[in-house]
């Protein structure tokens, strides 16, 4: 009888739980509610920050503080025009520079992004640094970590009830939130799927294309990452876009992009 329960519950929780992803409209399972998303993710935010404190006073921190500010107006305009403005109500956005040699950026529940020091000799430039950050909020603003650690408490939680499961497991819980959004991770910006990435990609041209960024910066940059060297698998044994197939995509999508992008504001 118990059994029969839990199956009807997490049949119910399948149903309730579909939400439709912005550019793509592919559903995508999300057992938590935003709200403890969010609460979670200040909680491991404000931790990080306290082991790297933030970057203030120079060129570079002002810089990511003001392409932040750029793309949440972007951000908070496209998803109002496509009647999704609830994607991103209660965040309260916030945008450090941190000093790490890590090449790495993201953003968590609640719009709070860090860009690491170690990804700036990559992004060059201002326009490249936002498409890197405009590609971070994309996951955010998709949900990406929210679908990520829904599968990982189906699997993990067996025929537990999902209220238990997250009740009884709070260190196992921290260690998936942490490993669905990759703070302090240094493979961090390439913690997703393909098809995360490839929405990432979309989203964030466009994002970062509204801001007033020109798009085709993106192209530029994923060439300097392709140039990094080390070993890599196979684009079918990996997670994330091999970085051929990533700028061709990018490139066909391009032009999608550029209808959003008005010069630098």
């Amino acid at each position: 009888m118990r059994t029969h329960k839990i199956k009807a519950l997490s049949i119910a929780l399948l149903f309730t739980a579909c939400s439709t992803v912005p550019i793509s409209n592919r559903k995508q399972m999300n057992l938590l509610p935003e709200s403890q998303m969010v609460s979670m993710s200040l909680t491991s935010y404000q931790d990080f920050l306290k082991q790297n404190p933030p970057v203030t006073g120079t060129p570079e921190a002002q810089m990511v503080k003001n392409i932040g500010a750029k793309i949440q107006s972007a951000v908070v305009t496209y998803l109002g025009q496509h009647k999704m403005g609830d994607r991103v109500a209660g965040y309260k956005w916030e945008y450090n520079l941190v000093n790490s040699p890590e090449v790495n950026a993201w953003c968590m529940p609640g719009g709070k992004v860090v860009v690491y020091s170690g990804i700036l000799p990559l992004t060059q430039d201002e326009a490249s640094l936002a498409i890197v950050m405009g590609h971070e909020i994309a996951h955010a603003v998709a949900r990406h970590g929210n679908e990520r650690m829904s599968q990982m408490l189906m699997q993990q939680a067996g025929g537990m009830a999902l209220d238990v499961a997250l009740s009884t497991k709070t260190a196992e819980t921290k260690n998936m939130f942490m490993t669905a959004y990759g703070a302090g991770s240094t493979l961090g910006i390439l913690k997703y799927s393909r098809t995360h990435e490839t929405e990432a990609d979309k989203l964030g041209l466009i994002f970062a294309a509204m801001a007033g960024y020109d798009p085709q910066k993106a192209v530029s940059f994923w060439q300097r990452m392709g140039q990094q060297g080390g070993s890599k698998p196979p684009e079918f044994l990996s997670t994330h876009p091999s970085d051929a197939t990533r700028i061709k995509d990018l490139q066909s999508f391009m032009p999608t992009a550029l209808k959003y992008y008005k010069g630098k504001k």
